[in-house]
């Protein structure tokens, strides 16, 4: 492996050959749990086409759509809260985000199907506690449901079960025309490429998860880190008030950078090399894996002075950062289809959360990282105190989610 950190060379990396820059097998581990169809682990031809496929219904107003849903299921989880007593965001954060996916991905209601509600986390929680196995093909062996891999297997052969349970009867649903549905699941049974291919049910399956876990477990992430550096910064959260109640969303904007800036939730992406290629003048032997450091490079001092401050004015104004020194989602052909999906819940949660509820930070030291399969996220979950429930609060999230 060769880690590098230089704008310079993520830019070469994002606009390179992707037949020579392979993103897919970089990310084998991903193979047991979003299936070999995954787009995380497709190159090429194949990854242009699930990418084209994907792409129209996770943008654009189609997916603005969604904002009055993430606020509902907001505003629900929050007015749950208890005043006074300690407890963890971002447990909290992974709820709220799966039940928002359950809709906008696969048009469930979470209360309709609560086996695939309850299962859907353990399966990347589960994986990750299998690293061994996933690191090393030959230790995956089946020796039954008390041993850490027999366990794994069949809780995703559950959950392949219910999710083919669905797609069958999605199916049905379209062909029989009853009704008209824009969830991601049914744009997809209803989408084909360029040679009038639609996507398998394997496909399906496989993007199903993908989505789950891309869409899911980072902005869970994200959402805590946002509000273990905002409330440490009362002058940001007096920002945020302001601006919501004038209805403007210019320094949300920044808070939101500026969080994936300091606290990314993923340490580096990666590119595997097919063949050899030179690097600012070092020959790289093909079969190499190329990481790009977004931390190291989001905590450069000649990129981000004074960078373990948190600033969301670097955001602002015609001096912001561009897209080859600020890359948390990754860029170039395989920057994350999720991004816009991703920011408008955060563009939704943060705001919506503020004017619900008084919080503090449960203790005034920062939180540390901790690694969580390949997420960083807040040594203490995002630890927080509700002072007290807000009741007039204007204007409303899903407005300033929308506008966003």
């Amino acid at each position: 492996m060769v880690y590098v950190a230089d704008p310079g060379i993520v830019r070469e990396i994002f606009k390179g050959d992707p037949q020579v820059l392979h993103a897919g097998d970089a990310c084998t581990l991903m193979e047991p749990t979003g299936g070999r169809h995954s787009l995380f682990l497709l190159d090429e031809d194949e990854h242009l086409r699930m990418r084209k496929l994907l792409l129209r219904p996770l943008h654009g107003e189609r997916l603005k759509r969604w904002a009055t849903v993430i606020a509902e299921v907001t505003e629900r989880e929050v007015r749950r809260w208890p005043v006074g007593e300690p407890f963890q965001l971002r447990p909290i954060t992974e709820a709220i985000t799966l039940d928002v996916i359950m809709r906008i991905v696969f048009g469930m209601d979470p209360e309709r199907a609560p086996e695939l509600r309850r299962l859907l986390p353990g399966l990347f929680h589960v994986s990750l506690a299998q690293a061994p196995s996933f690191v090393v093909p030959s230790l995956r062996k089946d020796l039954g449901r008390w041993s850490p891999w027999g366990r794994y297997l069949r809780l995703r052969a559950r959950i392949d079960e219910l999710l083919y349970a669905e797609i069958e009867r999605r199916r049905k649903e379209l062909a029989a025309e009853e009704g008209e549905r824009d969830d991601v699941l049914s744009l997809l049974l209803g989408a084909s490429d360029d040679e009038g291919r639609g996507l398998s049910d394997v496909e399906l399956r496989d993007q199903l998860v993908t989505m789950l876990l891309a869409g899911h477990e980072t902005t869970a992430s994200a959402l805590a880190w946002a509000f273990e550096r905002i409330l440490r910064h009362p002058d940001v959260v007096r920002g945020l008030l302001d601006e919501s109640t004038e209805g403007g969303s210019e320094y949300l904007d920044a808070v939101i950078k500026e969080t994936l800036r300091s606290r990314p939730v993923a340490a580096h992406v990666a590119r595997f090399l097919t063949e050899d290629m030179e690097i600012k003048g070092y020959r790289i032997p093909a079969r190499t894996v190329v990481a790009l450091g977004i931390y190291l490079m989001h905590h450069s001092p000649e990129l981000y002075p004074d960078p373990h401050a948190f600033r969301p004015e670097r955001f602002l104004g015609d001096d912001a950062p561009d897209h080859y020194s600020w890359i948390p989602f990754g860029g170039g052909v395989r920057r994350c289809l999720g991004v816009g999906l991703a920011t408008l819940e955060m563009q939704v949660m943060i705001p919506t959360i503020l004017r619900l509820v008084e919080l503090r930070a449960s203790r005034p030291e920062p939180e540390r990282f901790d690694v969580l399969g390949v997420t960083l996220v807040p040594s203490r979950g995002g630890e927080v105190v509700v002072e007290r429930h807000l009741t007039n609060a204007e204007p409303s999230p899903a407005t300033v989610g929308a506008s966003a």
